[in-house]
């Protein structure tokens, strides 16, 4: 069945639909979380099914209707973000050594696999991002996080590709440029 279809039933309170969503969309959440662990270090004690499992939990406790299939995937890809670094800070915690944090995570594509302070220190800058635009976190979550192309991305944002292209771009520089100034110690959270 389609999940768009499944969405809309699930939203009105469906409960046999919920199980045929989890269905119909298992495989390819085990693939968006196998897309963000490849990110991950070597070693990650998180396997793609307990991401899996751990973000349905999030997105079930959300109440926020679903706007079709690149909506959905679109909160996933956030939910699976949300739980990786959270499990980072609670392996980093007591662990600061004032390392140095490697650019390599945002070089080029963002493709090098990030450390837990590394991972810490990305979200520390989406989150300064978000206070220029949530747009183009939204971007980086999809595109980076979740393994998204830019048409999947324009579709589950609802903007252009275009747009997408434009903003990942933008996105990939300040980040390269915020995890820079961080390496320096010149940069604030809330700048």
């Amino acid at each position: 069945m389609d999940v768009t279809r499944l969405l809309e039933r699930v939203r009105d309170g469906d409960r046999a639909a919920a199980d045929a969503l989890i269905e119909a969309v298992y495989d390819e959440l085990r693939r968006l979380a196998s897309s963000h662990l490849r990110r991950e270090r070597s070693g990650h004690t998180l396997s793609a099914t307990a991401l899996v499992h751990e973000a349905w939990v999030k997105l079930a406790d959300q109440q926020q209707p679903w706007q079709g299939r690149a909506h959905f995937f679109g909160a996933a890809s956030r939910a699976m973000r949300r739980i990786l670094v959270d499990y980072a800070r609670a392996r980093s915690a007591g662990k600061r050594r004032g390392e140095r944090v490697s650019l390599t995570a945002v070089e080029d594509e963002l493709s090098a696999a990030p450390s837990f302070d590394e991972l810490l220190m990305i979200d520390g800058a989406l989150d300064a991002l978000s206070h220029v635009n949530d747009r183009l976190v939204r971007v980086v979550e999809c595109r980076y996080f979740g393994g998204l192309t830019i048409p999947e991305t324009a579709e589950a944002l609802g903007v252009s590709h275009t747009t997408i292209s434009e903003d990942w771009r933008f996105a990939r520089a300040w980040l390269q440029r915020a995890l820079g100034e961080a390496q320096d110690g010149s940069w604030k959270t809330g700048d």
